[in-house]
């Protein structure tokens, strides 16, 4: 992703279908930021985090963007006249439960604070109101506050709480 540094400007912008050529910068990036969070969350070593990450990702998608019932969507906004990727956005519907569930939202940094994400949410509203989708879930790392208020500022309301504890190895 092509990030200028700055950007000073308030953009909108617009969800588009994730294409196969963009798939391998996404898994670079999920992969990688997935990792982190496992090793910070839950303890994990780097190289099992990384080995997770993968695994989940490419269970998700096995032959690409377009595969099972998980939609990657690219978030653009058109900057100087030309339509300029500026993150992510992962859900995977629960047509049952009337839900999706937001696995990643990303927003590339030259573009946070901008509105960004906020505009995706409403972006994926639109489009989830045509198809029966009433809820919109997902989880938010407990290292990670300002995703928390976001979300709470869109009307999101805590559900829940995930804990773990570390045992102590023999």
């Amino acid at each position: 992703m092509t990030c200028p540094s700055s950007i000073s400007v308030a953009l909108m912008i617009t969800l588009r279908r994730m294409r196969n050529d963009e798939f391998p910068a996404y898994c670079d990036y999920f992969i990688a930021d997935y990792a982190q969070e496992m090793v910070q969350n839950y303890g994990h070593r780097l190289d099992v985090a990384l080995q997770l990450a993968e695994q989940d990702l490419r269970h998700a998608f096995p032959t690409g963007p377009d595969s099972g019932s998980h939609t990657l969507l690219c978030m653009e906004a058109v900057i100087a006249g030309q339509p300029q990727l500026v993150g992510y956005l992962w859900h995977g519907l629960q047509p049952a439960d009337h839900a999706t569930f937001i696995y990643d939202i990303y927003v590339a940094a030259p573009f946070r604070g901008q509105g960004f994400g906020k505009q995706a949410i409403a972006e994926l509203e639109k489009q989830l109101a045509t198809q029966d989708i009433h809820q919109i879930k997902l989880r938010v790392a407990f290292h990670n506050p300002r995703a928390l208020k976001l979300y709470q500022a869109l009307g999101f309301t805590i559900t829940g709480y995930n804990m773990a504890k570390q045992l102590a190895a023999d």
